[in-house]
């Protein structure tokens, strides 16, 4: 069986920046082992997988060790090769995920913008997150992932985590974030018990770092700017129980994998 294989750097308008994603179009759902062998053979953040699904498309997402529920750079990857690489002219397209959220991309002049549930974070015991990361946080919080609040940019750009000990945290990973210098936010990710040591640029814990930025800046619309080596910058805007998010996409390469 031949499956082709786009991988996009997302979040970035140059190759080598922002988070590199597999994207794998389909006509019907393959074995779960054989999506997440494919995942583990790709050793991305995350492998995407889309088919049709009436007039909209089915979407799921694999880390390198297991599939999550909710991931926005690689929905970003999808919805880019989709419009720019198999010559589907919509300029809106509609996924299904397997948990029953509905995800919709709009191209926005040169850009894409995605739109994903909000999941404010609440205070929450997680564990030692001071241990796991090596610096003591102002406010820990959670919703799907711990969340670490910092007082500077610097502090989340010199954190230096125990990845053992943040894989023993509550929750899939554990964001770091604090006030940015050049843009409203800054943030790093960590989810080693998922494969994913620091994932360069984030989608989806932007859909927990929005509402809380925003509470706290008293603005709808903000820049974020993730901290990893490769760096990716994110345009943000809360819309009630949901939040936008505005990136570029560039094509690193295409072929096919052989199963």
């Amino acid at each position: 069986m031949r499956i082709q294989l786009i991988q996009v750097d997302a979040f970035t308008d140059k190759t080598f920046g922002g988070n590199s994603a597999a994207v794998c179009p389909l006509d019907r759902w393959l074995p779960d082992a054989l999506l997440q062998s494919i995942a583990t053979e790709n050793n991305l953040s995350e492998t995407a997988y889309f088919i049709p699904q009436g007039d909209d498309y089915g979407l799921r997402w694999f880390t390198p060790v297991s599939e999550i529920d909710l991931a926005g750079h690689p929905t970003l990857a999808t919805a880019w090769v989709m419009i720019n690489k198999l010559g589907i002219k919509r300029d809106k397209l509609v996924f299904h995920t397997k948990i029953g959220d509905t995800l919709v991309v709009t191209r926005e002049g040169d850009r894409l913008a995605m739109d994903f549930p909000a999941r404010p974070p609440a205070p929450k015991a997680i564990g030692d997150v001071a241990a796991a990361l090596g610096a003591k946080p102002v406010e820990v919080l959670a919703a799907r992932d711990g969340f670490a609040v910092f007082e500077r940019e610097e502090d989340v750009r010199a954190l230096k985590p125990d990845m053992a000990k943040v894989a023993m945290l509550e929750g899939l990973g554990l964001i770091a974030t604090a006030p940015g210098k050049d843009c409203d936010f800054v943030s790093r990710f960590f989810a080693p018990a998922w494969g994913i040591p620091e994932d360069p640029v984030t989608g989806s814990t932007h859909c927990m770092l929005v509402p809380y930025w925003t509470a706290r800046l008293g603005r709808l619309e903000l820049s974020a700017r993730q901290l990893s080596k490769r760096g990716g910058e994110l345009e943000c805007e809360q819309r009630g129980e949901r939040v936008r998010l505005r990136g570029s996409c560039a094509l690193y390469s295409r072929g096919e994998a052989y199963v």
